[in-house]
């Protein structure tokens, strides 16, 4: 339960913004940045209807002409980047006695696979810049990694995530199982952690990152990937998941409720490899869900699945084609700060 108002809020909790870190022709997404502008352009324009915009820059001059209006829900910083997973290099924050709190991880490009020694600094220059309001403090766990899209919160004491991200090699080997539960309850007043120890996708960077599998819609309700295919590689390791998913209880010991989401038809790369398109890996906003879709024929099945878990929610179809040649989709891109921190 939520404790003196302590708790990591979840997503759906009204927000002041969004944060994209701009793609560039330095950023991995030099080869195909024709193809990826847009996906960013469309995401920031329906950020833009609804609250605040964040937006990282390397040069502001690169940015599209709506990006340079003079609009007071627009805020761009400049800075050095390396590439643009704003998911895993921006700040979480948390809520302390009902008050926003920054907390800045350390970011090592998820387990030293890629490198990070601009990203890392993001979220440090942004406060030093005055991107968040005056006074908001910021706790610094630079000692700690860790990446947003880990974890998942139920907004009433729950975290959800995965042991294959959380214990992985290069991220905090030195801590056991139990001490990273320990520090994930202390640092984001968290009740009961809950553990996923099976389901992957194939081509991912993360180490099996909660919001590609598994994602809370509600207090008591998680949405998660299924695989109906027994002759998908997949299969067995959501099948795994799925069961652990009915044995997991909430805060007060009651079952969750599961929706399953489509698993979406293979998506190859030019050299056969097969990306990690998934549809849980959509951002809720104030009013409105932006969700990928992939011109594949479950589009439609999860476009529905998604509505009915948002009745009230305008849901925003995204092609995020794109996004997954870099490994990645919507909300890997885009972090959301909730209301009073921008």
């Amino acid at each position: 339960m939520k404790i003196e108002g302590n708790y990591l809020p979840a997503e759906w909790v009204h927000q002041s913004g969004v944060q994209l870190t701009w793609p560039d022709s330095e950023t991995d997404w030099c080869d195909i940045l024709d193809e990826v502008i847009p996906v960013y352009e469309q995401m920031a324009q329906a950020i833009l209807k609804h609250q605040k915009l964040l937006v990282v820059c390397r040069d502001k001059s690169m940015l599209p002409d709506f990006l340079k209006a003079n609009d007071e829900r627009l805020l761009i910083h400049e800075m050095p980047v390396n590439d643009t997973w704003a998911r895993d290099h921006a700040a979480l924050t948390i809520l302390e006695k009902g008050e926003p709190v920054l907390l800045n991880f350390r970011f090592n490009g998820w387990g030293m696979k890629f490198a990070a020694c601009h990203d890392n600094q993001i979220t440090s220059k942004l406060y030093v810049q005055g991107a968040f309001k005056s006074g908001i403090p910021i706790a610094d766990y630079s000692y700690f990694t860790f990446e947003g899209g880990a974890v998942e919160s139920n907004n009433n004491g729950c975290l959800l995530t995965t042991s294959e991200c959380l214990l992985s090699k290069n991220r905090n080997e030195h801590l056991s199982k139990s001490e990273v539960e320990f520090f994930l309850k202390n640092s984001l007043h968290a009740e009961k952690i809950l553990w996923l120890d099976h389901g992957f996708l194939e081509g991912d960077d993360t180490d099996s990152h909660i919001d590609t599998l598994a994602r809370f819609c509600s207090e008591d309700t998680i949405a998660y990937v299924k695989c109906d295919d027994e002759l998908d590689i997949h299969y067995d390791a959501l099948k795994k998941m799925e069961a652990q998913l009915l044995e997991l209880t909430d805060q007060n010991d009651q079952p969750f409720k599961l929706v399953p989401l489509p698993f979406p038809d293979p998506i190859f790369d030019e050299e056969g490899q097969r990306l990690p398109a998934t549809y849980a890996n959509f951002l809720i906003i104030n009013e409105a869900v932006l969700f990928p879709v992939y011109g594949v024929p479950q589009d439609d099945d999860a476009l529905r699945a998604i509505q009915n878990l948002f009745p009230n929610h305008e849901i925003i179809p995204i092609n995020s084609v794109p996004l997954i040649k870099q490994h990645g989709s919507i909300h890997c891109i885009s972090m959301q700060f909730p209301e009073g921190v921008l």
